[in-house]
């Protein structure tokens, strides 16, 4: 018996109407595909407003991830306690006679900076933190570094602010929603960070190398004077980052500078501090002068 032609789709009208549906379905949605794409390659800040969105969605679950991990953490760090109570009890011990001893020079060193202010008639500048937050998320596997805060513009934040944890400089604010803020971290490629060697104020930046590395470049090329264990802190120009944050540690100098360690690691911290601008009218003279120079690339400071 031959089949009936009622089951061939040339012969069936809904059949061919799927078909040709299903083609333009496919076709519209790769042709827009390769529109967002080249939107997000040529003006990255155009789904600012989705990633924010995204945030404010995703912020219940990530704070309630970090609360998880921290209380994981609290545990295995008690376990080990535990068993290595002796040991670092007596290395404690060491430490504290020592800490007893440079406590006694840095009395004095406060004072007598203390004495020669007054007579200079010096003031320093105190900056209060804008609010304090928790990252409740950050990118792992991306070449991109950011991670997301559980404050946004009602606390305060504003977009351009340095980001730091109790060892260190974390990143800087770029995007803002209302409960939400999310962090370009120092490790990032578009990241650079004007740094000075704590020792002697040898001037440098650092930039990330987009695998939780940073790298160390001298302004002034030529002999490489950095020795493994240098420390880096930020040296205030530019106008973003307040001076005196540590930043990275040298770890294998090589010709132009060296690579390193961050101070303070995102992955490790919890809770940070959204600090000012440290100098808000440079900051706004430089944004000024880019929109007369053209559009430059995001991450320069």
């Amino acid at each position: 018996m031959a089949r009936s032609q009622d089951r061939r789709p040339g012969f069936s009208r809904r059949a061919q109407y799927g078909i040709f549906t299903g083609y333009v379905v496919a076709v519209l949605g790769l042709v827009a595909g390769v529109v967002l794409l080249i939107v997000s390659l040529v003006n990255p800040g155009a789904f600012g407003f989705a990633r924010a969105a995204a945030s404010e969605i995703a912020r219940p679950a990530g704070q309630a991830g970090a609360e998880t991990r921290v209380a994981g953490q609290s545990i295995f760090a008690a376990i080990g306690a535990y068993f290595n109570a002796g040991r670092q009890n007596a290395a404690l011990s060491r430490e504290v006679a020592a800490a007893r001893a440079n406590a006694v020079t840095m009395r004095a060193v406060q004072q007598e900076n203390a004495r020669l202010k007054a007579l200079l008639g010096i003031v320093d500048p105190a900056q209060r933190p804008v609010t304090a937050a928790r990252l409740i998320g950050s990118t792992s596997a991306s070449a991109r570094r950011f991670a997301i805060l559980n404050v946004g513009s009602t606390s305060g934040v504003r977009a351009g602010q340095p980001v730091r944890a109790a060892a260190g400089l974390v990143g800087r604010v770029i995007e803002v929603g209302p409960d939400t803020a999310r962090v370009l971290l120092v490790t990032d490629p578009e990241n650079v960070v004007p740094v000075r060697r704590a020792s002697d104020g040898l001037p440098a930046f650092i930039q990330g190398g987009s695998n939780g590395r940073i790298e160390i470049r001298l302004i002034n090329m030529g002999i490489n004077p950095v020795h493994k264990g240098d420390v880096f802190v930020t040296s205030g120009s530019g106008g973003i980052y307040p001076p005196n944050i540590p930043v990275a540690v040298a770890t294998t100098p090589h010709r132009d500078g060296a690579e390193g360690h961050l101070a303070s690691d995102p992955s490790e911290a919890d809770f940070v501090l959204v600090l000012p601008i440290f100098q808000q009218n440079a900051v706004a003279a430089l944004a000024e002068s880019q929109k007369v120079a053209g559009p430059a690339p995001d991450g320069g400071n």
